[in-house]
């Protein structure tokens, strides 16, 4: 064996090593999640109406929380508040609103505060229109920042949290999901900054980032179906994954077990980390729209 393959043997050991260290300690650290906790719990779900928001507000409903949930579309909003309401949730609500909309995110906030009395969970799961396909100049995060403003002072009452719905997509860059990247991308950074901030501050309010790998909704398997193929995770298992993390207050959650691992290894070997995210990809040039670097 020569010595280009000892060191090469020697590396990847030490790879798998750490990697088992790291799952190990991530395991390890994480709090005990009591589902009575979240019995009566005030929360506040947007994008509710279909996909990871909607299991969200049935798993909350099934644990006994109080739900106000948001979205675009009334008629289906009003069908999910129902279930809720079978499923054992003790109040369920919803508000119609375009989070593009920025007195909408405000209200909805106001409403939710309103009705419940207070907050004790803010969980942010919306997007803005994000088409697969090559960036056309659309990017917005901003209702985002605007719900958190606004939530702060009831959550710090409550000792409540923020959780926000982020994406492998905000930690490693790859095509066609520039203006959903780049959303996700700057959550990270805003409310990544914004744990600092308030531990700092000896704040009541924790925050946790949930970071998703592909989720098997209606609407990321119809985005995707020309351009990569892929093992989709369940949205009720996400959404699982979702309450436990922020319950137990963790700052940061990995979904599926693949995201925590590609984040930990993204800088080891750049040339080759690009090139396999390139090639998983199959582009079109008939199916996207002219790219932004022609006139």
């Amino acid at each position: 064996m020569t010595a280009t393959s000892l060191q090469m043997n020697l590396f990847l050991k030490l790879l798998l090593s750490s990697a088992c260290v790291a799952f190990i300690a991530q395991r390890w650290s994480a709090p005990t999640f009591r589902k009575e906790d979240l019995k009566g719990a005030r929360v506040l779900v947007t994008g509710a109406s279909t996909g990871i928001g909607e299991q969200l507000a049935y798993h909350y409903a099934r644990l006994g929380a109080q739900l106000v949930i948001t979205a675009r579309r009334g008629n289906v909003l009003e069908k999910v508040v129902s279930k809720c309401q079978e499923l054992g949730a003790q109040r369920a609500l919803y508000v119609s609103a375009d989070m593009a909309n920025p007195s909408d995110a405000d209200l909805v906030v106001k409403q939710a505060i309103d009705e419940l009395g207070g907050l004790d969970y803010l969980v942010l799961n919306h997007i803005g229109p994000s088409p697969y396909a090559m960036w056309n100049g659309d990017v917005n995060f901003l209702s985002y920042l605007q719900m958190a403003q606004k939530a702060l002072p009831t959550l710090e009452e409550s000792k409540g949290s923020i959780i926000v719905i982020s994406s492998l997509l905000g930690k490693m860059c790859g095509p066609f999901a520039l203006p959903y990247a780049a959303t996700k991308f700057a959550l990270n950074g805003f409310f990544g900054g914004l744990q600092h901030e308030l531990a700092m501050q000896k704040s009541n309010v924790s925050i946790t980032i949930c970071v998703l790998g592909l989720i098997d909704t209606d609407n990321a398997m119809e985005k995707i179906k020309d351009y990569i193929n892929m093992t989709a995770y369940p949205a009720h298992e996400s959404a699982w994954h979702i309450i436990e993390a922020g319950a137990t207050r963790q700052p940061e959650s990995f979904y599926p077990w693949y995201t925590y691992y590609a984040t930990l290894f993204r800088d080891w070997f750049p040339y080759y980390r690009d090139k396999a995210i390139q090639y998983s990809y199959t582009y079109n040039p008939e199916m996207d729209p002219k790219p932004v670097t022609t006139n």
